[in-house]
């Protein structure tokens, strides 16, 4: 790769993240010196010494209350590069049924996919069948960076020696630099956005919000700020090692997963008990993550399926 085509995808980032932003004062204010801003980002990031700015941090109630660390501008277009270099890589090592945050698979597919999963094994609602619901409790605020970063660097590696393969994205060609890609994973990934942020607002907007719904109170180590573009991409990153267990040594032919939330149909409810403490240990050996007990269910079909805003009913699809 080439500082010029550097800066050239560059530009494609700026215009990715000004997206729907086009007239906030932080893109306004960026854009009035466009060519500088960028090709002294461009200096940093071709020089190694790019360094994220503090974030924002604010409280927001709509649709419900959650922590926000908003990264400046400038680490805005860093973000969108780099998915860009990467995001259809990581993706096709993703199953089907991993539908957050990838292009053509967002809530309508993953309601549309766990309607065919339940009309295949209960051969259309013919015989009894039962879907397993259970999510994990403080996702985004539970990733171990260290952890993400070796996976995230274990797949980039994997790649490293079919670059000239057919299967690979168009945006991974010649002058891709994978010791780039290795540095800026690490820039992005191991990021506290903690430290040195900008507090928006009173600290007593946190008084309500759970410990395990904020980076302030999260495990050393841990965390990704769930509002980043990155974070959408490393979630999935993250649990796809998840995905493969449950696709291959569990053998759960009905599975699906929309970021934290993920179920598995069958027609064995045994088997589906059997699920649960395997999945359980899984989760804590490998990522160190727990589940979240209270949202654990086993519901047979005909009783309906609450999944993604919508509600399933036998021969009903709300």
């Amino acid at each position: 790769m080439t500082r010029d085509q550097l800066l050239s995808d560059l530009y494609t980032a700026y215009y990715d993240a000004r997206r729907h932003k086009r007239h906030k004062p932080y893109q306004l204010r960026f854009e009035a010196n466009i060519e500088e801003n960028l090709d002294s980002l461009c200096e940093a990031l071709w020089l190694r010494t790019y360094k994220p700015l503090p974030s924002e941090c604010f409280i927001i109630t709509d649709p419900k209350r959650r922590e926000v660390f908003a990264a400046h501008f400038r680490d805005r277009i860093v973000h969108h590069l780099y998915f860009n270099y990467t995001h259809e890589m990581f993706e096709r090592t993703f199953i089907q049924d991993s539908y957050s945050c990838i292009k053509g698979r967002g809530t309508h597919y993953g309601i549309n996919r766990l309607r065919q999963h339940v009309l295949k094994e209960s051969r259309n609602y013919t015989q009894p069948c039962f879907v397993l619901k259970m999510d994990i409790r403080g996702y985004f605020m539970s990733i171990d960076r260290e952890r993400l970063l070796a996976i995230c660097l274990e797949s980039l590696e994997k790649m490293r020696g079919h670059r000239m393969s057919k299967c690979l994205p168009t945006c991974w060609s010649d002058y891709v630099d994978f010791n780039f890609a290795h540095y800026l994973t690490r820039e992005i990934v191991l990021l506290d956005p903690t430290k040195g942020c900008h507090i928006v607002g009173d600290r007593s907007d946190w008084n309500n919000l759970p410990h395990d719904k904020s980076l302030f109170h999260s495990p050393k180590g841990c965390g990704l700020p769930i509002g980043n573009l990155t974070s959408q991409l490393f979630s999935n990153v993250y649990l796809n090692e998840f995905d493969q267990f449950m696709k291959r040594e569990l053998h759960c032919r009905h599975y699906g997963r929309y970021v934290d939330d993920f179920f598995v149909v069958s027609c064995n409810k045994n088997w589906l008990e059997s699920l649960v403490s395997q999945i359980t240990d899984f989760l804590s050996s490998r990522l160190g993550l727990s589940i979240n007990e209270g949202k654990t269910i086993i519901r047979p079909v005909e009783k309906g399926i609450e999944y993604l805003g919508a509600f399933l009913l036998p021969f009903l699809f709300t």
